[in-house]
C-alpha cells in the first residue's frame, strides 16, 4: 500500500497533468491508493501561481477575467513552495498547519497586526498600489474616520488620541513603497473586521465575484478572501477558492475545504453556509467592495 502511494506521488510530481478517470468499485485497499491520487490530482505541486497550483474538477471552467482586474490579480498571487508552513510574523510556526491548501508568498511584517481582515485589505491595496491608483485606496478605522492614502502620500500623517483621530502636515511627500506600507500599518493598527464589514457592500450570494470577501464584525469577528472562481459547462454550478489571514499575524494562506469528499480545496455556492477550518460564515456574510 505504501509502496503504492508513494509511486503515485512520484510520477505526480513528474508531471502535472490532470485526468478525469471514472470512479470505480475498487477493493477497499485500491480505492484507498485512487483516492490518494484523486486528491493529489487536484494540486500542481510545481506550480507557482493560485491559477496554476489548483486545478479544477472535471467539467469546469475558470470564469473570464480582465488582466488589469482584481481578480485576475488574486487569481495570479505567487505561492510559497508545495507544503509551506504558515508561518507568525515572527517567524514562529500556526499550531494548526492543516487547514491550508497553500501558502500565499507575501510578507506578513513584523509586527502583530496583519491579521485576517488586514489581510484582505492587504492585497486589495496592493493592487491598486501596483495600477497606480492611489486615489482608491482608502479605509475607514473602527471609528469611522477615513483614511486616504492618497492624503499620507501628499505629506500627511494621521494623529490618534484615544477616540479623536486627525490628519496633520509634514514636510515632503511619501510616495515610496515603503511609506505605503506604513499607511497600511497604521490602517491594520485601527480597522478590522467590524470597519470592514460596515464599509463593504452587501452582495447576493448567487453574484459572487471574485476579489469578494466573507466578513463577520466584531470581537471576534472573521474575514476571508474569494480568490479564484470556476463555473461548471452547462449546468452553471459554480465554485470558489478562499484565502485568509488568522490571529496573531500570519502568513495569508488558501483554505482547505474540510467538507469536500475528495479533498478538493473548492468551495461551492450551493448552500445557505460556508464552512471553514476556522470559521463559519453564512451567505449573507458576502460583501465586496
Amino acid at each position: 500500500m505504501a509502496l503504492k502511494v508513494i509511486f503515485l506521488i512520484a510520477v505526480f510530481f513528474i508531471s502535472c497533468a490532470s485526468s478525469n478517470e471514472e470512479e470505480l468499485n475498487f477493493p477497499t485497499e485500491a480505492r484507498q491508493v485512487a483516492i490518494v491520487k484523486e486528491q493529489l490530482e487536484m494540486i500542481c505541486p510545481m506550480g507557482q501561481t493560485i491559477k496554476e497550483r489548483f486545478h479544477l474538477p472535471k467539467g469546469y471552467k475558470r470564469i473570464p477575467v480582465d488582466s488589469a482586474s482584481f481578480a485576475w490579480y488574486l487569481r495570479h498571487l505567487p505561492l510559497k513552495e508545495e507544503g509551506s508552513p504558515v508561518l507568525h510574523f515572527d517567524g514562529s510556526q500556526k499550531n494548526r498547519q492543516e487547514v491550508h491548501a497553500a501558502v500565499i508568498d507575501i510578507d506578513t511584517g513584523e509586527r502583530d497586526l496583519q491579521q485576517c481582515a488586514d489581510a484582505v485589505m492587504r492585497l486589495r491595496a496592493e493592487y491598486l498600489w501596483a495600477h497606480k491608483r492611489y486615489d482608491d485606496i482608502s479605509f475607514k478605522f473602527n471609528n469611522g474616520f477615513a483614511a486616504a492614502y492618497a492624503k499620507w502620500r501628499a505629506g500627511n500623517r494621521i494623529s490618534v488620541k484615544g477616540n479623536k483621530v486627525s490628519w496633520y502636515p509634514i514636510s515632503r511627500k511619501q510616495t515610496s513603497y515603503k511609506d505605503f506600507r506604513s499607511y497600511l500599518n497604521m490602517v491594520f493598527a485601527y480597522a478590522g473586521t467590524y470597519s470592514l464589514s460596515k464599509e463593504l457592500k452587501k452582495v447576493s450570494f448567487q453574484e459572487m465575484e471574485i476579489g469578494d470577501v466573507f466578513v463577520q464584525g466584531g470581537s471576534p469577528g472573521h474575514a476571508v478572501l474569494v480568490v479564484d472562481m470556476a463555473e461548471q459547462k452547462g449546468s452553471g454550478d459554480r465554485i470558489f477558492l478562499l484565502a485568509q489571514s488568522y490571529m496573531p499575524a500570519q502568513d495569508i494562506h488558501v483554505l482547505k475545504n474540510w467538507n469536500s469528499p475528495n479533498g478538493s480545496p473548492w468551495y461551492a455556492i450551493s448552500s445557505s453556509s460556508i464552512d471553514t477550518p476556522e470559521w463559519n460564515f453564512k451567505a449573507e456574510d458576502l460583501k465586496r467592495f
